[in-house]
């Protein structure tokens, strides 16, 4: 497996495997990922949808290559198991980010790539997916080959705690990368002032450290985003 390959590589050769594809004879989805099962890395997981009828609660999951990538938020290759869609365990994030995609993917059985950001079982979530129908002349697809991309995964804080003007400018230079030293510079205030308000912001949102406390603000924001959308 190459550990260098990029997620625009890998999609791009299944582009070229599945227009080589016709309508009317309907390949199997092996001959569409057969070359680059030894491409995927550890964030990439691909698999494939069998469209089992009309309903999508009955459309069957099958893991082609699982993830190898592990956290404590979430056992991604316990929870996206082989299943029927109306098995998983988060039926709104299967609602909202999954059936409405593939109904689209199906009706014009033509190729979706996006970026999702989403959240399943609480947890923040995103990954690039690429969707492939399969072509069928005159009838609907019997399967559809969706390969993703993990992007970023984690919890948001918990409790939401009020923040003034400084900290808020404190975590929105931390986030960009800035260090204690940067930020004091930056915002008028001395060095011991910014750890001073790092630790104290560590504390009450229970942060192991100044990097698990910038990913917490991060997903801060990112539930910020979803509330205005």
């Amino acid at each position: 497996m190459s550990k260098d390959t990029s997620f625009n590589t890998v999609t791009q050769k299944l582009l070229d495997a599945w227009l080589r594809t016709t309508p009317q004879q309907p390949a199997a989805p092996e001959d569409i990922y057969r070359d680059i099962l030894e491409q995927l890395t550890i964030k990439m997981r691909l698999t494939l949808v069998v469209l089992d009828g009309e309903d999508p609660l009955e459309w069957f999951l099958q893991v082609v290559r699982p993830s190898a990538f592990n956290s404590r938020l979430l056992n991604i290759n316990k929870l996206f198991q082989d299943q029927r869609i109306g098995e998983f365990k988060d039926r709104r994030y299967m609602e909202t980010a999954v059936i409405p995609r593939y109904r689209e993917v199906i009706a014009t059985q033509k190729p979706s790539m996006e970026l999702v950001k989403t959240k399943v079982l609480g947890v923040n979530l995103g990954y690039e997916r690429l969707i492939l129908p399969q072509k069928s002349a005159g009838k609907r697809p019997e399967w559809l080959l969706t390969v993703s991309n993990g992007r970023f995964l984690f919890n948001p804080p918990q409790p939401q705690v009020r923040l003034d003007a400084t900290d808020e400018a404190v975590i929105q230079l931390l986030t960009e990368g800035a260090t204690a030293k940067e930020i004091a510079v930056d915002l008028g205030i001395s060095h011991r002032t910014v750890e001073h308000r790092l630790e104290r912001m560590k504390e009450r949102y229970g942060a192991k450290n100044t990097v698990h406390l910038a990913a917490m603000l991060i997903a801060r924001n990112f539930d910020r985003e979803d509330e205005t959308s």
